[in-house]
């Protein structure tokens, strides 16, 4: 018995190292021939050395009936060609109705409802990463970095060349993809992974060129193989990416203009590495943060705009450890005050003054990132109201944030990871240092998975103090029938607040999930899928039970593409919330809870589509409830024009939360919350590269209490009627931006912006809706124009044009 376990585990962790010379030979092969000129990208194939190119063609579906061979008028001849700058490829996608074709003008990486043809590359053909690169009938593109560990990231931008146009028998496309844009070892003979993908929107089909099986996880290791490059010598990847900004902006008390100039430089290291910098950094027209009313003991973790810190961070996301929005994010202010003092000028943020990375991976599949970013020293003032005279006092000190990865991939679909995240503040300040073990590791035909860490984190403050965190899960992931299990441990004093981000620790969790899915239509639906999940989680010093759920959903579309999903919770156990008390070990029951919500979204092929989904979660105490509806209608004027709106309404009643403390209570209150956000976003194509976008954004959330009560010390309330002072809440955003972009050459960029927005925070109920839109807009509004132009410089370029010169 022991003897065959310690065997199946060998097999699962040092499965062989790359696949079996069989496996490879059973893979389709495509062989390409080198040129001697650059191909024109105009979409007409009329070279004639496309002519002589090997044809990919017998597409294979994907989904939703996966396997069955593509239909012969929806047949595909794909053709690769390359030279020392470029491969190139050409595609002729047939339609027997040419005229049906979907073709929806969007902006770059939005796919919109439009056919799409596509390319993975994997230049180290080791069935781990994929450079992705799409063209839509619409002509648009579309690009993204993928890995079988973290799958699609589209914040990745490459610069190529493409063109597509429908022609009376289907469409074509031509693409140019600079070896500058891809990763490949460095020697004579190259062997690359590579698949071909369709998608004929209106039937919502997808096609591979190298069959895909959906039973197995693992879309990147089924890839084709290309051959007959040969001898290629690779250009200096060097880009310069200069841009100048400038900004007016208008408060009810002051106009204020503002220019910034700045460098972003990326550099291939060699073959495998590339350094990205930014000098100077200016992000004033990333998007707004969608704000909300927080009553709860957590902050609120808002997504990563900035571009420096969403391209390319596939092996910063590692462990879920960096939280990148804490670099040049005001900290929270604890400022102590003398007699007779106030706050007098808070900073609006803290500048970043540079930052750099160095990422990639070389031949051996070692994947090395080094990231790096300073933010400058910022002060607030504080006036003194008895003498007048100002103090500044530093809330943020000169700032050192750094993350280096090392991540070991082997046997084409599993890794070994160690990261590190350090931040280092100049003076006497708070320092932090975390360091985690990952591994993620799959049997070789991809049907079993098991992965896990271990985490480990060191702060240096007034007392220093050490944690850890640690998990394990094992997983079948192959067939219609799945499932994984699997639990954490986290330690007291585990802390890696000061470059990621974490809400609860001192707890242990046990979890399990078993789905069912159709790997092929049925009657009624082409997906489906049914899921159980449990979990329960445990206070590691009491042993109480902090949260537990169990919960079944389902959903699918059916034979009109319209998705039909349904989710049920329930929690059968009273849980002991040791956070919202906000003070150390202290808790509060919250009772059983049951509830769930059903989901509606009728194909967006359809110019006029709709998203609902009603919900409704009750506890065991009488009169104590939640409910909302989604409802999100949108319409598609036109290829080049469409809108969508989405309104959200929640209701809570008898809703128990922290409100107060003092030296001797800690006070909660019943409260009845109503929350409305209605949200309006458009654009409009003037072609790819020339877009205006609208988002609009208005929220408005109020906390009315209705009964005070003291948490006693088992976690219990007690009524108490001698508390008075109105913690009710009253909280409104407005938010729109209307811009302008356009890509008037191969990365190079015009964006125009007009911004406003305003917020406003009381503590009077007021519940009608007019009257308090009207007091957010009429005394709060801020405005901002501004006008970016970034331009892109290829070194190659530019040599070559002091040559000509």
């Amino acid at each position: 018995m022991h003897k065959t376990l310690t065997i199946c585990i060998l097999n699962l962790l040092f499965s062989s190292y790359i696949f079996s010379q069989n496996e490879e030979n059973t893979k389709k092969t495509l062989q390409t021939f080198k040129i001697n000129r650059n191909i024109s990208i105009d979409a007409n194939l009329d070279e004639p050395e496309w002519q002589q190119a090997e044809s990919a063609t017998n597409f294979t579906m994907f989904d939703p009936d996966n396997g069955k061979p593509a239909p012969n008028e929806l047949k595909s001849e794909i053709k690769v060609l390359y030279n020392n700058d470029a491969i190139y490829i050409g595609a002729i996608l047939y339609d027997s109705e040419p005229h049906l074709i979907m073709k929806e003008i969007t902006e770059r990486d939005n796919f919109g409802v439009s056919d799409s043809f596509g390319v993975y590359l994997n230049g180290y053909n080791d069935g781990q990463q994929d450079f992705q690169f799409y063209v839509t009938a619409a002509n648009g593109q579309a690009d993204c970095n993928f890995t079988s560990q973290t799958g699609e990231d589209y914040s990745w931008n490459a610069i190529w060349e493409s063109k597509a146009q429908i022609t009376d028998y289907g469409w074509v496309v031509e693409m140019k993809i600079p070896y500058a844009a891809l990763r490949f070892p460095k020697q004579n003979e190259q062997v690359w992974g590579i698949n071909f993908f369709r998608e004929v929107r209106r039937k919502r089909q997808k096609f591979t060129w190298s069959p895909v099986d959906n039973q197995i996880g693992a879309f990147s290791q089924q890839a084709g193989i290309l051959k007959g490059i040969q001898n290629i010598k690779t250009p200096t990847r060097l880009f310069l990416i200069p841009y100048a900004s400038s900004y007016v902006s208008k408060t009810q008390d002051e106009t204020s203009t503002e220019f910034k100039g700045g460098l972003d430089i990326k550099y291939g290291i060699n073959d495998a590495f590339t350094l990205d910098a930014i000098l100077i950094p200016d992000f004033g027209q990333t998007k707004f943060d969608n704000v909300v009313l927080n009553l709860g003991p957590f902050e609120q973790q808002f997504n990563e705009n900035r571009p420096f810190f969403t391209e390319g961070t596939d092996l910063f996301t590692k462990g879920n450890l960096v939280y990148s929005r804490r670099i040049g994010a005001l900290p929270n202010l604890n400022i102590t005050l003398e007699e007779s003092e106030e706050i007098a000028e808070i900073p609006a943020n803290i500048n970043l003054v540079n930052a750099l990375k160095i990422s990639g991976r070389d031949k051996s599949g070692l994947g090395v990132g080094f990231l790096n970013a300073i933010t400058e020293r910022t002060t607030a003032a504080v006036k003194n109201t008895v003498t007048g005279n100002d103090r500044e006092t530093v809330v943020a000190p000169l700032t050192n944030y750094n993350v280096t990865v090392l991540d070991q991939r082997f046997n084409q679909n599993s890794s070994v990871t160690l990261i590190n995240t350090n931040v280092t503040r100049n003076g006497s300040f708070r320092d932090a240092n975390v360091t985690g073990m990952l591994f993620d590791l799959n049997t070789k035909k991809n049907t079993y998975n098991l992965n896990g860490d271990v985490k480990m984190s060191s702060v240096y403050d007034i007392k220093n103090y050490n944690g850890y965190s640690t998990s394990l899960y094992f997983a079948e992931t192959s067939g219609k029938i799945r499932y994984q299990v699997g639990g954490n441990y986290i330690s007291k004093d585990y802390d890696n607040n000061d470059l990621g981000i974490i809400f609860q620790t001192n707890y242990a969790s046990i979890s399990g999930n078993v789905n069912y899915r159709i790997l092929n239509p049925t009657k009624y639906f082409n997906t489906f899928r049914l899921n159980l999940n449990s979990y329960m989680e445990y206070n590691n010093t009491t042993g109480k039970i902090q949260s537990s759920n169990y919960n079944i959903n389902f959903g699918g579309n059916n034979k009109s593409n319209h998705y039909i999903g349904a989710n049920f919770d329930y929690n059968p156990f009273k849980n002991y919330d040791y956070y919202e008390p906000r003070q150390e070990g202290r808790y509060v029951i919250y009772p059983e809870s049951y509830g769930g919500n059903v989901y509606l979204s009728s194909n967006y092929n359809n110019p006029l589509a709709l998203d609902i989904s009603p919900s409704f979660y009750t506890t065991y105490e009488k009169g104590r409830y939640n409910y909302g509806i989604n409802i999100s209608p949108r319409y598609r004027f036109s290829d080049k024009l469409s809108m969508i709106y989405s309104f959200n309404l929640s209701k809570q009643l008898n809703n128990v939360g922290y409100i107060d403390n003092d030296s001797t209570n800690i006070y909660f209150a019943k409260r009845n919350r109503s929350t409305y956000t209605n949200s309006l976003s458009s654009k409009f194509s003037i072609n790819s590269n020339m877009n205006f976008n609208l988002l609009v954004r208005h929220y408005w959330s109020l906390a009315e209490n209705q009964n005070i009560f003291t948490l006693n010390d088992d976690g219990t309330l007690a009524e108490n009627l001698e508390y008075n002072t109105n913690k009710d809440s009253n909280f409104g955003t407005w938010n729109m931006d209307l811009s302008y972009s356009w890509w008037f050459a191969p990365g190079s960029q015009i964006s125009v912006l007009y911004r406003n927005n305003a917020s406003n925070f009381n503590r009077e109920i007021n519940n009608n809706f007019n009257s308090n839109f009207s007091s957010l807009l009429d005394d709060n509004l801020n405005h901002t124009f501004s006008v970016s132009v970034r331009y892109y410089i290829d070194y190659n370029q530019a040599k070559n044009w002091l040559k000509k010169t």
